[in-house]
Formats: structure tokens, sequence, C-alpha cells
């Protein structure tokens, strides 16, 4: 399936230090939710259940729905994974089980033959069933467009975020160039009048990587880097390697990835109210 956009609704506007969201973009994309079984915050994190179903196949349901790639794929080191996946209707693939990040897994997927025809490789991590399209669509269109070779996703981030590890900051140059991504309080609110001005400047990172074949491959081959050991951050490496990332902002205000007990319980209890408000009904 294609979709088609006139070059108005293509555009992507200006807004302060980084893009703002625009429309689906004219796809030659493959979207991949690399999903391995060994996470130990929340053990078996991918076949926990969300509303009733394995919470990969939540995020696989939510990407296809989103219409923004040509093609979605589980990549995953479990045939348990692999297994639930192709049984809800998706496309699964084995990978190697000793890939030190999904975007070392992510690479694999896209190196394979069947998949050379995408100019595009997105990567929506497996832990993140409520992403929105717009975040999808622009890390895409950013990419698709030659503005950058590597995009990101945020959203404005709230005073109280800012504090906390669990929610990853980044900041742009004027271009909507990442220049940093921390997490640590960035911006750093220095005087307490400046609360304004903070709130057109802070960001919250959400999960969603969109790159070109060669940046992709850029990203593995570097080693991991000083500052990405110690933020636990592997977007760090390709910034402190030079290459430029792109961040979209979208408007919507994210609901949290599941990364914990805690957040899938909270999670589910927002489940039914989530996909009652949805277009589609999920």
């Amino acid at each position: 399936m294609r979709v088609g956009v006139c070059a108005a609704c293509a555009y992507i506007h200006w807004r302060e230090s980084c893009y703002a969201a625009p429309l689906l973009p004219r796809m030659s994309t493959l979207a991949v939710i690399p999903a391995r079984l060994g996470a130990t915050r929340l053990p078996r994190k991918p076949m926990r259940l969300l509303g009733g179903i394995p919470l990969v196949v939540r995020v696989w349901e939510r990407v296809t729905a989103s219409g923004v790639a040509d093609r979605v794929v589980v990549a995953t080191d479990s045939p348990e994974i692999a297994a639930a996946a192709t049984e809800a209707g998706a496309q699964a693939v084995l990978t190697d089980v000793s890939h030190p990040s999904g975007t070392d897994r992510v690479a694999e997927v896209a190196r394979r033959a069947e998949f050379a025809r995408y100019s595009v490789i997105l990567n929506v991590q497996g832990d993140e069933p409520f992403v929105v399209a717009s975040a999808l669509a622009g890390a895409t269109a950013l990419v698709l467009n030659g503005d950058f070779p590597l995009a990101t996703a945020a959203a404005r981030a709230s005073r109280e975020n800012l504090p906390s590890p669990d929610v990853v900051k980044v900041v742009c140059d004027d271009t909507g160039r990442a220049m940093y991504f921390s997490r640590a309080p960035i911006p750093f609110l220095r005087d307490n009048d400046d609360s304004e001005l903070l709130a057109s400047s802070a960001r919250r990172h959400l999960g969603v990587y969109a790159y070109t074949r060669d940046a992709l491959e850029q990203w593995v081959s570097l080693p991991p880097h000083p500052l990405e050991r110690l933020e636990r951050l592997e977007q760090l490496r390709p910034l402190a390697a030079g290459l430029a990332m792109g961040v979209v902002t979208v408007p919507e205000v994210p609901l949290p990835g599941i990364d914990t007990e805690a957040d899938l319980v909270a999670a589910n209890a927002r489940w039914t109210h989530f996909v009652a408000g949805q277009p589609h009904g999920g």
C-alpha cells in the first residue's frame, strides 16, 4: 500500500529548535520491531499481556494501523516470540541471539535480500504500544525527504518530567538537529522566572528511530561510546561520531512505554480507555 500526499501536506514547518510533526510521508519504508525475551527489569517483556494480547503483538498492531510503513516485521531472538507474532498475523524474523542492542537486530533484518528495496528503515521499540502515528510519520519523513540520515521523535516535556532519569530528554539546535540526549534535566532551569521559556524548549525523547541504510550501517559499525555507556543511551553513539540526527516534535502528550511491572499494571488499567479513543477502536 502506498500513501501519497500533496506537497503542501508534506511540508515540514519550523517550530523553535525542533521540527513539528508532518503528515504521513510517501512510503518506501520497512518498520522493524526488535524484541528479545531476556529483559531484566520486566522478565519476558514481549510476551507479557496487554489487554489479553502479548505486548509485542500490540506494538505490531499499532505500527501497522498507523499506515506509515510498506512492511512491518518483528525481529526477535526467540522462537516463542516469533510464534506469537506469526499467530497474530505478523511477519517475524529470527535473528542472532548475540546482538547487544535493538539497533543491531534491526540492522541484521535490513541487510537481508528480501528487504533490500526499502530506502528507509524505521525502528519502533517493542515496549511502546501507545506510540503515536505522528511520531512514526515525522521521523520517517525527515529521512525520506533527505533532511537527515537519522531521525527520531520527541514531545513536549513538563517541568515535572525533567528530574526523572526514566524520562530521556533531548535538546536540539536551530535546524532541528539533536545536540544531546540525557537522563539528566536538560535544559536546566536556573531561574524560576524562565518557566515559559523552558516549556518551549524542553522535550522528552520517544522510542522511534528512522535511518537511511548507510546511516544504520555506520551506527552499528561504531564501538560503544563512553557517553553511551554512562547514560545507557545508545543514540549517543552516532551523535558522538558526528552523525546528524533530526528530531520531530509531535503535539500529542505521550503515554509512557512499559519497562517495569508497575508500568504494565498501569498500561492495562488504561488500555480499554485508550482503545476506545482510537479511530478504529485499536
